[in-house]
């Protein structure tokens, strides 16, 4: 796991949930729970700094490091695409986007399409990209500001459900991402009677609970929830995520107790040092 993506981890699953804050001492602490040294520690929150997600204030001698408001959107936006699944019957519409820019605004060009993937829109054709769920308002006022864009936007049914699943199969590679959710399936299943005794301890719960979130993570933002209707019979999808809620749920308690000791322990030794 990289540095950036542990720090980003720990404030989603856990320092969120403890006022969106940690002072310096005690996200190092917590990172070298992972191999991280302080050092790295020290250069990947300047960076952060520096890009916006993160603020920092001085308390005495010491550095707390807070959660921005964008940090705080971003962190919201991709917990909806880890932890929730699009529910009940589909309507059968598909929501298009047709895009136009300009050959000179490539990097603007990029920018758009991660955009699109990030809203689990899949490309049908070149500059098409369609998704079953209506989020084309998102993506019009994401570009709101960018005049050299050009948006269509359009709603639409095909001739039917055969169709359907053609469209889909064409805009997703579903069977390289059912072999990726299989995979996951097997990595975890695995362990599962050991999650259910409760025999990890805390620094071991709290390794396991990270590494199945950097684990899994990647494949939602790869994953546009397709209804049921649009998936292949066999879909090994849905099983992985139950299976990932339910071992992030087993290794819960552990994880936040040894985090909230691990906090604990820091605070303790910078009031020993200022009482010194």
């Amino acid at each position: 796991m990289k540095a950036r993506t542990v720090v980003f981890d720990l404030f989603g699953d856990y320092l969120r949930f403890r006022g969106g804050e940690v002072r310096l001492r005690g996200l190092i602490a917590l990172m070298d729970c992972f191999g991280v040294r302080e050092a790295t520690v020290r250069v990947v929150v300047t960076r952060l700094r520096r890009e916006g997600w993160l603020s920092s204030r001085r308390d005495g001698r010491e550095t707390t490091y807070v959660l921005t408001d964008k940090a705080w959107r971003l962190l919201d936006e991709g917990r909806s695409r880890i932890f929730q699944r699009v529910d009940g019957p589909w309507d059968g519409r598909w929501h298009t986007v047709i895009y136009s820019v300009p050959e000179t605004d490539r990097a603007l060009r990029e920018q758009l399409r991660k955009k699109l993937q990030w809203l689990g829109f899949g490309p049908l054709a070149q500059s098409v990209w369609v998704s079953p769920h209506d989020r084309v308002a998102q993506v019009r006022d994401s570009f709101a500001d960018q005049s050299s864009i050009q948006l269509d936007l359009l709603h639409a049914r095909s001739e039917g459900a055969d169709h359907d699943r053609d469209i889909a199969a064409r805009a997703w590679d579903l069977s390289r991402l059912d072999q990726d959710y299989a995979r996951l399936l097997r990595r975890y299943q695995a362990r599962m009677d050991e999650y259910r005794s409760g025999d990890l301890d805390g620094p071991e719960a709290l390794a396991e609970r990270m590494q199945l979130v950097y684990d899994y993570q990647k494949l939602p933002f790869q994953d546009p929830d397709l209804p049921a209707e649009l998936l292949p019979d066999d879909w090994t999808g849905r099983a992985a995520h139950e299976m990932f809620m339910q071992v992030h749920s087993l290794l819960r308690a552990p994880a936040e107790a040894y985090v909230d000791e691990l906090i604990a322990g820091t605070l303790g030794r910078t009031s020993e040092r200022r009482a010194g």
